[in-house]
């Protein structure tokens, strides 16, 4: 028995062991104290008023169910294949612009030769991030052509498939196993060619993130052009590091032929396409970064929470110091400090190379680290 309104666990008087007569009918049988149903102490493991333990068991029969499918591989890949279409883009602005040569062709052997291992990098972190790796022959074998997973398997092949030809054409051209005139005849066709497919190549990832439902903060109409302007920063910066490693070494050797001496020339002219991209695309990729991320409201609440994540939670250092900070603001300052202390690079010839060294590896990590909270932080956000 009980009294109205009290709690059924507890006798109604206060004492142990104490109960109020029950209420009974002619039969005998008990008859039920009528009470208002939810009140009292105890009302059950779900509490619909103040408490919090629906919520709590909500939450986490939801999150055992919410899994993250793309990890440190997905960020990677889009830098690897960053720098293969950008690199090959710059190349392509440049020669197409020239008349052919010798210089010509030392830059096209070994800006080809490094846009196909950053090739070959974008296809091993692509596989690598599938659950079951040997599903990308099948993606090739029996292709879905509304996926842009699948077109974009079929654009890679087909720059790196290009890019191949190439670098093999102006290999052989040096070696003396292509005529020069053959290679320089090739080579328009082939960078004509190949331009589409590297744009392609920078840009394909952002259709396929649009077609990710739940993922709002992906859905953005500047991606692609972002994506786009990211090639050229990245290709920029290693075209510039490579140039410049090559030129010490360039330096170091005596010009005992045409071959080394044109390397050389070749390698500075890389030097200034590389800088001239990476200053140019460094400061649109920050105002885009600044007018996407930061400065316009998003359009949905889960965009607007994944937003949250990655500027203000678990992914904050990885957007504001890596990607922000590192990637964008200390290039761009050290530039700055260059310009200054241009008049002082012949007494500081050590700290100068120094900071033209340091500009591009900051750019190039300030880009992962960009891409890692862009490609995670959605992922946070549960689809429903």
């Amino acid at each position: 028995g009980r009294t109205p309104g009290g709690d059924p666990r507890r006798p109604s008087d206060g004492r142990r062991g104490a109960s109020a007569p029950a209420a009974t009918a002619a039969s005998g049988t008990a008859i039920r104290a009528p009470a208002e149903q939810g009140t009292g102490t105890w009302r059950g493991p779900i509490h619909v008023g103040g408490g919090r333990m629906a919520e709590h068991l909500v939450q986490v029969t939801y999150n055992v169910h919410h899994k993250i499918p793309w990890h440190w591989q997905v960020p990677a890949y889009l830098v690897t294949k960053a720098i293969a279409s950008g690199l090959f883009m710059l190349l392509a602005w440049q020669l197409l612009r020239g008349t052919g040569g010798q210089v010509e062709g030392a830059l096209s052997a070994v800006g080809s030769g490094v846009s196909l291992v950053f090739l070959g990098l974008t296809t091993v972190l692509l596989v690598w991030d599938l659950e079951r790796p040997e599903r990308f022959l099948s993606i090739l074998v029996r292709p879905q052509w509304k996926s842009w997973l699948t077109r974009g398997a079929f654009i890679l092949v087909a720059f790196s498939v290009l890019v191949g030809v190439w670098f093999a054409v102006e290999v052989g051209a040096l070696a003396g196993l292509v005529a020069p005139a053959t290679a320089d005849a090739a080579r328009p066709w082939l960078l004509a060619a190949g331009l589409p497919l590297a744009v392609l190549t920078a840009v394909y990832t952002a259709f396929l993130f649009g077609q990710a439902e739940g993922r709002d903060l992906w859905q953005s109409p500047l991606l692609p052009i972002h994506m786009l302007v990211q090639a050229a920063m990245a290709g920029g910066a290693v075209l510039a590091l490579v140039a410049m490693a090559g030129i010490a070494v360039a330096d170091a050797l005596p010009p005992a032929s045409r071959t080394v001496e044109a390397l050389s020339i070749a390698l500075n002219l890389g030097f200034g396409v590389g800088y001239g991209a990476l200053i140019g695309t460094l400061l649109a990729s920050l105002g885009m970064i600044v007018l996407a991320e930061l400065g316009m409201p998003h359009a949905s609440e889960v965009a607007t929470r994944a937003a949250h994540i990655m500027r203000n939670g678990k992914y904050r250092r990885f957007f504001v110091h890596g990607g922000i900070v590192v990637g964008h603001v200390v290039p761009l300052a050290a530039l700055v400090l260059y310009v200054v202390w241009g008049m002082a690079r012949a007494a500081l010839p050590a700290t100068a190379d120094l900071v033209l060294t340091a500009v591009p590896i900051a750019a190039l990590v300030g880009l992962y680290c960009y891409e890692h909270a862009f490609v995670m932080a959605p992922q946070e956000v549960p689809n429903s």
